[in-house]
């Protein structure tokens, strides 16, 4: 992080916001109300859903100030969002950002966490639209709130599932994992596929095209993200849908980084199963409506999508490798 001798508490909240807000561009024309006032006013959607998320980066628990860049960190507090919204199949409409800063955060890194989440946002066609700054006596702490919308009837839910469903995954899976291991072992990527994994921990991309390109389509019957990892993730999505759940250890996706920072015997598998951010999607699919399914997903190439399980009618969470079945592991969890 900067070394920045001016700081933001020296500064000072009006003058920050009003730092922050000189960088904002001018709202779309459903922001009836923007940043400013007591609240921000927005106009719903015709015919559609409006779909809220929240989601906050803690430091010391979500990253560290001394491994990751700034601009990393304000891109994923508001990737992590993003996400829940690609799951649901929903189109970011506005967005709302807390800053919980300590007084010694060099000025330097309150704009590079700026960068980071209004390059994102931009990224995204979704406007910050109001929230707040506040002193922090600990850690920095980015809160924030994404409003999408969709159709309700395609939206997508996690307890949209039936035995017999077919679990598929986007993207390959590990890479975040074997990126916070490098950090805390200080490592320096000396491969492409390394400093991928260091990308995907810092920076994670969003399935916002393929959720919403899928949920439309009709083509998934539920679906969730991947923020906990697989595992949790099937398991998350399997009880919400009262089904029992079986993961194909050998099918699984593995990104070639995690493969290579694992232990040889591993070949990637714990961490692309047990290791969460990857922030992919995870879809249940009606074998009848597979055709469907795939032709939505091969309008989003090269990201590929995996059959890597089922919903079963039996109950209990289920890992099968070797021809053999143990209990599905479990993911992240924070307490």
């Amino acid at each position: 992080m900067s070394g920045d001798a001016q700081t933001v508490g020296a500064l000072g909240e009006r003058a920050l916001i009003a730092r922050l807000s000189a960088r904002l561009a001018p709202p779309p024309p459903w922001v009836l109300v923007g940043p400013g006032d007591d609240a921000a006013v927005i106009e719903p959607g015709r015919s559609q859903a409006t779909v809220l998320t929240t989601d906050c980066l803690v430091e010391g628990v979500h990253f560290r100030r001394d491994w990751t860049p700034a601009s990393a960190i304000g891109h994923k507090a508001l990737a992590v969002n993003l996400s829940d919204l690609a799951a649901m199949g929903a189109v970011p409409r506005a967005l709302l950002l807390s800053l919980i800063l300590p007084p010694a955060l060099p000025l330097a890194d309150f704009d590079a966490l700026l960068d980071g989440f209004l390059a994102l946002a931009a990224e995204a066609r979704a406007p910050l639209v109001g929230g707040n700054v506040s002193a922090s006596p600990g850690p920095l702490v980015l809160d924030v709130t994404a409003v999408g919308a969709g159709v309700p009837r395609k939206l997508l839910r996690r307890s949209g599932g039936r035995p017999g469903d077919e679990l598929y995954v986007t993207g390959r899976l590990g890479a975040a994992r074997a990126g916070l291991l490098m950090r805390r072992q200080g490592l320096q990527a000396v491969s492409d596929a390394e400093a991928e994994c260091l990308a995907q921990y810092e920076r994670p991309a969003p399935r916002l095209q393929c959720g919403v390109g899928i949920a439309r389509s009709g083509g998934a019957a539920a679906a969730i993200d991947l923020s906990d990892g697989l595992a949790e993730a099937a398991r998350q999505l399997a009880d919400a849908s009262g089904t029992g759940v079986v993961i194909d250890a050998d099918a699984v996706p593995i990104h070639p980084g995690a493969a290579l920072l694992a232990a040889p015997d591993d070949q990637g598998r714990s961490p692309a199963i047990e290791g969460g951010e990857d922030y992919e999607l995870l879809f249940a699919v009606r074998p009848r409506f597979k055709r469907r399914f795939l032709s939505a997903a091969a309008r989003h190439r090269p990201l590929p999508v995996t059959l890597v399980g089922r919903l079963d009618h039996e109950p209990g969470a289920w890992l099968e490798r070797d021809g053999g079945r143990q209990p599905l592991p479990h993911g992240f969890s924070h307490f």
